[in-house]
């Protein structure tokens, strides 16, 4: 873990970006289990260095995409978290105004293009919305994440292809956490650990990372968009990680072992940083301290506001239907 030309103040806010989403995720697990949250919910839980470490890399003008488990990449963009808490909890004050749940988060406003529950459902739109930037000559990039699971999906194929034919300014972002659902990649994938290798089908770049690693992953982002600004697009990043907690809240996990667990938190992307931002000496623990009271704080004001809310009338329940 290196820091290279990065400043304090971009290294503490990787680390209160990483944390706000950490505390933000533990109160979401209870609420859920105390029956406020309800439907699905997919903890980020773990994975934190990815959306920190890539969204960070973007510019305003950028768009993302993601996949259910969103919560990370809507809080890394800048969304309000008692708007994103609101929206889990179904109450009016949410994105989607308690309708859409924890899988389908958005901010058009900053070109967050929310969550999609369908596996790779969303890469052809993320692949659309990279034609459109081009058509209109605008200078963005389009950064689609989504799991390993959307590797087996027609749509990530067919939009990898069209992609590479157009040549469009889009990052596939692959979070390798090694399972589908309960599927280990050894049992799903016939590249083994190593499923960026595909990218060579459509001769698309392809950029291996440290999903625990936030610096790592900050600059494998700004390596592939520096090649896509310079019209050398798309690229697909596998950045390689584990989800400390189960698919959704309600998994037993009984497909995987306390061994395995065990050796991955061993890698928590959070306290390794914090361990390398005070051994480094770019932060006290004071500092970081600080910080960590001051998020929350911030996610129990989110918890109020929330709870404080009001559900939608039934009669809402027809509004904003388009289709």
């Amino acid at each position: 873990m290196t820091t290279d030309t990065l400043d304090k103040t971009i290294l503490n806010k990787y680390y209160e970006q990483m944390f706000l989403i950490r505390i933000f995720e533990e109160y979401c697990d209870r609420l859920y289990k105390q029956g406020n949250i309800k439907g699905f919910c997919h903890l980020y839980i773990g994975q934190e260095a990815i959306a920190v470490g890539s969204i960070n890399a973007l510019t305003k003008n950028d768009y993302i995409i993601t996949h259910y488990r969103d919560h990370g990449h809507a809080l890394a963009r800048g969304m309000d978290p008692n708007i994103i808490m609101s929206e889990l909890m179904g109450k009016t004050t949410g994105s989607s105004r308690g309708k859409g749940g924890s899988m389908h988060l958005f901010d058009t406003n900053l070109n967050f293009m929310g969550g999609h529950a369908i596996v790779g459902g969303h890469l052809p739109i993320a692949t659309g919305l990279a034609l459109g930037l081009k058509y209109r000559k605008e200078n963005g990039t389009v950064v689609c994440f989504f799991g390993d699971g959307a590797v087996n999906e027609g749509e990530f194929h067919e939009s990898m292809n069209l992609a590479a034919i157009w040549n469009l300014p889009v990052i596939f972002f692959l979070e390798n956490n090694y399972y589908g659902m309960g599927s280990h990649i050894s049992r799903t994938h016939s590249m083994g650990e190593n499923i960026s290798k595909i990218a060579d089908s459509y001769s698309v770049k392809s950029i291996q990372a440290d999903g625990m690693d936030v610096l790592d992953v900050a600059k494998k982002t700004k390596s592939a968009i520096e090649k896509i600004r310079k019209g050398n697009g798309p690229v697909l990043i596998e950045a390689k990680c584990y989800r400390f907690r189960g698919h959704s809240v309600q998994d037993p996990q009984f497909y995987r072992d306390k061994e395995e667990i065990e050796k991955w938190s061993n890698r928590d992307p959070i306290q390794t940083f914090k361990n390398f931002l005070i051994e480094s000496g770019t932060l006290f623990e004071d500092e970081i301290q600080k910080t960590e009271r001051k998020i929350r704080e911030q996610v129990e004001v989110a918890v109020k506001f929330a709870q404080d809310s009001p559900l939608p009338h039934i009669e809402s329940a027809y509004e904003h239907i388009y289709a």
